[in-house]
């Protein structure tokens, strides 16, 4: 097939079903394209790279400074979304109440930029993580959360899978890449393959959790549909994971269906989960002493003992002569001559530690990484809460935050702007609604004409047991009354 027609129908498939999600009418605000826009270009490429491949030359930047174009980009989402925050007269301080460990680490981030070797380049890339839980705040201030998420992540997915895709069969030059080691990889529309392993992971697990939940449906034209949408959207994930060879993204997204699917169990008490997480814990270390679980492991993903080289380059971090109270400072680990030390010695120039907590660790010290494992732990509690509260939102956020979690032992995700760091936040993040009314009706695919009216029954029901009630209260007043007189006569 000729690239322009492939090109055409990818475009008129993103347009179908942009189309039908719209016709839908959900309960979301048009700032809901605040988050989208976020995650579909951390989640791919920077402003100015895509400016570049259309013949639009802009200045690249430095690998520390980046383009100027990028951060006017990210300046300009954070602008947007403080705007948005406060139309919605979200008050700050609830905010830092309820997430009193994320407000921790921030401001611990922000003093580690003092004690870094390049402080401006240190606060510019603070300015951009700060984007992170300002774009998610705007999700999850939505008149409905909840639908607000499923809405983000199918958007993003209907332009980010699609076109990868697109970009790996019709347009190698953009899709595909030959790595340091002279190995041809598929990135898709991300710069790497780990990248589009990321991608792969957030929507193999989003679309699976909605097909699980669409199943429990009644049968119906709108159920049907939905359930070939996610079919659709889950071979695409199974495609682009066949040309990846991204084994830690795709350990990471079975490990979050398995446990999504446990706790979907009867036999699994929704109070326990605490201990069920510990007794997991130590099962896997008997596992590993007993049996060497982790050499099984990596036989299966096809990886070496020393993990494609990680091990060896995380003892080298580790002898580096750094503060381990309190790091490099925020983000500059991976600078001036550190950096070209590094380079030096692997030619194929690394430029993150492959560990999101040995990352910690390097940039913010012991201290940074007690934060970060705080706000685990607090992220943890949150979702066991919502887990007992709301059961299938609280499954989701429990089994992603695992899969984040592992994901982080062999890739840095914890880390600038990365789509699996800001994904962090929307799980992470506890925060009251917004001062928003419903926009209009959300259309729900268990809505039939017959559910329609059982609800109309059941509140003219409601309204009647109400105004009988308020007349039997009125009329053993009076009876009370009348007896207290009597009693005094």
């Amino acid at each position: 097939m000729p690239s322009h027609l492939a090109s055409l129908l990818t475009f008129t498939f993103i347009f179908f079903l942009f189309r039908r999600d719209i016709r839908e009418k959900p309960n979301v605000t048009g700032a809901l394209w605040i988050p989208i826009i976020w995650m579909v270009i951390i989640g791919s490429r920077p402003v100015s790279v895509w400016l570049n491949m259309f013949g639009v030359g802009v200045s690249g930047g430095s690998e520390d400074e980046g383009s100027p174009v990028d951060s006017c980009f990210y300046f300009a989402m954070i602008a947007i979304s403080f705007y948005v925050l406060r139309k919605r007269q979200v008050s700050l301080r609830e905010i830092l109440q309820n997430n009193g460990w994320l407000a921790v680490f921030f401001v611990y981030c922000f003093l580690a930029i003092t004690w870094s070797d390049h402080p401006f380049v240190s606060f510019k890339r603070w300015i951009k993580i700060l984007g992170h839980p300002m774009v998610a705040l705007v999700l999850l201030t939505e008149p409905d959360p909840e639908e607000a998420v499923k809405r983000f992540f199918k958007r993003c997915a209907y332009i980010l899978l699609p076109v990868s895709i697109l970009f790996i069969r019709y347009y190698p030059e953009w899709g595909r890449f030959f790595s340091e080691w002279g190995m041809g990889q598929n990135c898709g529309i991300t710069r790497n393959k780990n990248a589009l392993g990321c991608l792969c992971l957030v929507f193999g697990f989003f679309f699976f959790w909605h097909l699980l939940n669409t199943l429990q449906l009644q049968k119906s034209k709108a159920r049907r549909d939905e359930l070939l949408l996610c079919a659709g959207f889950l071979c695409m994930v199974a495609y682009l994971f066949r040309g990846l060879h991204c084994g830690t993204a795709l350990m990471s997204l079975l490990v979050a269906m398995l446990i999504l699917v446990l706790l979907g169990r009867r036999f699994v008490d929704r109070k326990f989960i605490g201990a069920y997480v510990f007794a997991g814990s130590i099962a896997l270390l008997a596992a590993e002493a007993t049996f060497g679980l982790l050499d099984y492991v990596l036989d299966f993903l096809g990886k070496d003992p020393t993990l494609t080289g990680r091990t060896k380059l995380w003892k080298e971090l580790l002898q580096f002569d750094i503060n381990p109270l309190f790091g490099t400072g925020f983000e500059s680990f991976w600078t001036g001559d550190r950096l070209a030390t590094l380079w030096a010695a692997h030619w194929w120039a690394p430029t993150q530690a492959h560990n999101g907590y040995l990352e910690t660790y390097l940039n913010l010290g012991l201290v940074g990484l007690f934060i970060l494992i705080a706000v685990i732990v607090a992220t943890y509690r949150k979702s066991r809460l919502e887990f007992l509260n709301n059961f299938e939102w609280g499954r989701f956020r429990l089994s992603l935050l695992a899969a984040i979690l592992l994901y982080n032992w062999t890739e840095a995700a914890f880390k600038l702007l990365n789509g699996l760091w800001f994904i962090f936040y929307i799980i992470a993040l506890e925060c009251p609604k917004g001062r928003l009314t419903s926009v209009e009706p959300s259309f729900r695919t268990t809505d039939s004409d017959e559910d329609r009216e059982l609800a109309y029954a059941e509140e003219e029901t409601l309204k009647w047991k109400a105004t009988t009630s308020s007349v039997d209260l009125k009329a053993l007043e009076i009876d009370q009354t009348r007896s207290a007189r009597f009693r005094r006569a």
